[in-house]
C-alpha cells in the first residue's frame, strides 16, 4: 500500500463531500517543488503547461520530450505524479506504459480524441483496456472525455453521449474519467452515472470552488495549464516593470 501508484490510487477514494482530491498542474521541476512545499499530497502535469515551458503549441509536443520533462518533475519531488500524455502519440500500449514508468509518473490522462477529432468510443475502450492490461496495477489510468471541447453530432445529448464513454471507459479499466470542461449543472447526473471517481476542471481564482465541485459529486480537480499560464503573466508584468511600463 505504501508503493506511489497505490497512494495514489488510494487519494481518490473515500473522499467525504465537499473534499475533493485538488492536483494542480506542475510544468517544470522548480514549479512540482512549489507545489509540494506548499502540502500537496500528489500532482498532474498539463500537457498544455509543459509544451509551452518548452516552447511548443498545445498538441504538437514530441514524445520524447513530453516524457523527458515529465521524468525532470517526478525526479525532483517525492509525492506521487500523473502526466498528461493527450491521446499517447499514437504509441502501442504497451510502449506507452513503459515509457510512462520509466519516467516516473504513477498515472495519465489518455484523451478520446486525436487532431481535433472524437474517437469512436468502442474503439478508444480498446486501447484503454489494452493500456491497463500492459500496465497490471501499475499505472492509475485516467480516461479525458472530449464531448463537451470537440463537440458531438447534432441532436446528440451531450451527457447522455458522455455517460455512454464513461461507462465503456470504466469497463476498460479506466480508473477515473474526467469529462473535460463539463458544466456544473451536468456534473451530479455524470457522477451518478458511473462507477469511478469523476475529475473536473476547476479555476484557480475560486477558491471554494473546489468545496463546491465536489458536493457535485467530483472526486479530483485539476487545472490544466492555469498556473503555468497565471505564472508567466507574472512574469510579462515582471518585465514589464523592468522596462519601465
Amino acid at each position: 500500500m505504501n508503493e506511489p501508484v497505490s497512494v495514489f490510487r488510494a487519494l481518490h477514494h473515500d473522499r467525504s463531500p465537499g473534499d475533493p482530491l485538488v492536483l494542480p498542474g506542475p510544468w517544470d521541476a522548480a514549479s512540482a517543488r512549489v507545489l509540494e512545499e506548499a502540502g500537496f499530497p500528489a500532482l498532474a502535469t498539463p500537457s498544455a503547461g509543459v509544451a509551452a515551458s518548452l516552447g511548443h503549441p498545445d498538441g504538437r509536443t514530441p514524445a520524447a520530450e513530453m516524457f523527458a520533462a515529465v521524468a525532470r518533475i517526478t525526479r525532483a519531488v517525492s509525492v506521487p505524479v500523473s502526466a498528461d500524455i493527450e491521446d499517447g502519440y499514437g504509441l502501442p500500449a504497451g510502449e506507452l506504459v513503459e515509457r510512462l514508468l520509466e519516467a516516473g509518473a504513477v498515472g495519465c490522462n489518455l484523451e478520446d480524441s486525436v487532431d481535433g477529432v472524437l474517437q469512436d468510443p468502442r474503439r478508444q475502450a480498446e486501447r484503454l483496456a489494452a493500456v491497463r492490461a500492459a500496465a497490471g496495477g501499475r499505472l492509475f489510468v485516467n480516461a479525458r472525455i472530449d464531448t463537451y471541447v470537440k463537440g458531438v453530432p447534432a441532436g446528440t445529448d451531450v451527457v447522455e453521449e458522455t455517460v455512454v464513454r464513461a461507462r465503456l471507459y470504466a469497463a476498460a479499466g479506466a480508473d477515473c474519467v474526467f469529462p473535460i470542461t463539463a458544466p456544473a449543472a451536468d456534473l451530479p447526473r455524470l457522477a451518478a452515472a458511473v462507477p469511478v471517481p469523476v475529475n473536473a476542471l476547476g479555476v484557480i481564482d475560486d477558491p471554494s470552488g473546489a468545496r463546491r465541485l465536489g458536493e457535485l459529486g467530483v472526486a479530483r480537480i485539476t487545472y490544466g495549464p492555469q498556473l503555468q499560464r497565471r505564472a508567466a503573466d507574472a512574469v510579462r508584468g515582471i518585465a514589464g516593470r523592468l522596462r519601465g511600463h
